[in-house]
C-alpha cells in the first residue's frame, strides 16, 4: 500500500479509511482476535507504523475500522468464556445466558447475545466497567500510535451515549483533530450534537444516488 501513496496523493487524496486491520481468523476482519496487533498478513503493527509516517508525509490522514460492539470467538476473553464457564473471569465481559456456551454446534441454538445471531461475533457487554475501559483503551493506543480517526462499526448497537461521549473525550484529549464517523443507517441528530461524533457515512443521500446512477436501463428515476 504505502508505494501506491504517491498515485493517490496525485488523485488529490487526502484522506484514507481502511476497513478492519486487526488480527482476526476472518478475510474481513470484523471477527476481531487482538485490538492491539494488526493481522500478520498485512505486515503487522511495523508495516502500520510504515503506512502511516509515509501518509503523513504526504498529507494523507488514515482512519481506521472500530469494531467494538462484538469481538469474536478467537477473542482471548471469549475464549476464556468458553474455556472456564462460569467460573471465568470475563463472564461480565458478555452476555451468556445459559452454560456450557455453545459456540460452534450449529444445529443448537446459541446461548449467548450475538451480532445479529451470528454466533461467531459474540457481542460485548459495555455495561460492565472493564469492557467499556477496555474499548476506550483500544480507541486511546491506536490515536496515540498515529491514527487520524476511527470510523466506528454499528455504533448505535452501543446504545449508550456516555460511552460515546467518554469515546470522544479520550480520543479528542490526544489528537483534537481526530475524526470520528460513526455507521449509522438510520436518523443521526442524536450522535451529531457536537458531543459524540463528528460526523456519520450518510446513507439517506447513499441511497438515492444510487437508485438514480446505477438503476437499471428500464427503471424510472
Amino acid at each position: 500500500m504505502a508505494d501506491k501513496l504517491d498515485y493517490i496523493a496525485s488523485l488529490g487524496v487526502n484522506a484514507i479509511y481502511f476497513c478492519p486491520v486487526f488480527q482476526s481468523a476472518a478475510n474481513h476482519r470484523y471477527h476481531t482476535h487482538d485490538y492491539y496487533q494488526v493481522d500478520p498478513m498485512l505486515g503487522g503493527n511495523a508495516a502500520l507504523r510504515h503506512l502511516l509516517d509515509e501518509a503523513h508525509a504526504r498529507g494523507i490522514r488514515v482512519v481506521l475500522d472500530g469494531v467494538f460492539n462484538h469481538a469474536s470467538r478467537g477473542f482471548f476473553q471469549f475464549n476464556d468464556l468458553l474455556e472456564q464457564g462460569e467460573g471465568s473471569a470475563y463472564r461480565d465481559w458478555f452476555h451468556p445466558s445459559a452454560w456450557p456456551l455453545n459456540a460452534y454446534d450449529e444445529s443448537k441454538p446459541a446461548n449467548y447475545a450475538a451480532w445479529w445471531g451470528n454466533r461467531a461475533l459474540p457481542k460485548f457487554n459495555t455495561d460492565t466497567p472493564a469492557v467499556r475501559e477496555f474499548l476506550w483503551d483500544v480507541a486511546e493506543h491506536w490515536i496515540r500510535f498515529g491514527i487520524d480517526g476511527w470510523r466506528l462499526d454499528v455504533p448505535n448497537e452501543i446504545d449508550d451515549d456516555a460511552f460515546w461521549q467518554e469515546f470522544r473525550r479520550r480520543v479528542k484529549a490526544i489528537n483534537p483533530d481526530a475524526y470520528i464517523v460513526g455507521e449509522i443507517w438510520g436518523d443521526a441528530h442524536r450522535w451529531l450534537a457536537g458531543d459524540q461524533f463528528d460526523a456519520v457515512m450518510n446513507y439517506h443521500f447513499t441511497r438515492p444516488c444510487l437508485a438514480f446512477l446505477a438503476r437499471a436501463p428500464w427503471t424510472t428515476p
